[in-house]
């Protein structure tokens, strides 16, 4: 019998050599021995949402609405792009969160990354996506806050996470999505 939580990765940028990808990787081997993480790719040819299809959604939304109500618990891995959650993550959140009494994410523990090359990383991005978990009914862990800025200056070449200060606030939030999940479950 398997009693691993079961964390869904998402990652909220397509970018091949993006940091939050690599975040997420990272998160991977860092995540605590009674859990393990599922990375969710996100495919930038989702087509926008559109209430007018909500009864009939793309099958990529079948599959991924599947997969988070599988999970236990969720890790949201974004960049931010333009003081916000990325578009494409903002259109899998709505898309899984409808039709209105249909919202895959309800009920589930969160958490929250993010990097960047600017000073502030992801906060706002961060920030936006809280505010989304109160309709969402998500959640959240609160600390520590996972973002990682001058991300170019802290991963390698090959995406890997040289900054040991962010690899112990990864292992933490880890550990507290761990415990939070645990706690909802009763």
């Amino acid at each position: 019998m398997n009693d691993k939580i079961k964390i869904l990765g998402i990652a909220g940028s397509v970018r091949k050599e993006s940091f939050n990808r690599s975040a997420l990787k990272e998160a991977c081997k860092l995540v605590p021995e009674n859990a393990e993480i599922e990375i969710y790719e996100l495919d930038e040819n989702l087509p926008g949402f559109n209430q007018d299809k909500e009864q009939d959604p793309p099958a990529t939304i079948v599959e991924f609405k599947k997969k988070i109500r599988e999970a236990d618990a969720i890790l949201f891995v974004t960049p931010e792009y333009n003081y916000s959650v990325p578009g494409v993550l903002k259109n899998y959140i709505d898309w899984a969160s409808r039709p209105y009494g249909d919202n895959a994410f309800s009920g589930k523990p969160a958490a929250i990354m993010g990097a960047s090359i600017g000073n502030i990383a992801t906060a706002r991005a961060q920030y936006h996506l809280r505010q989304m978990f109160v309709f969402l009914d998500i959640t959240a862990v609160n600390q520590p806050e996972v973002m990682i800025g001058m991300a170019q200056n802290k991963f390698d070449k090959q995406g890997n996470l040289t900054d040991e200060d962010a690899k112990g606030f990864i292992g933490k939030l880890l550990l507290n999505l761990v415990k939070l999940t645990k706690a909802l479950k009763g």
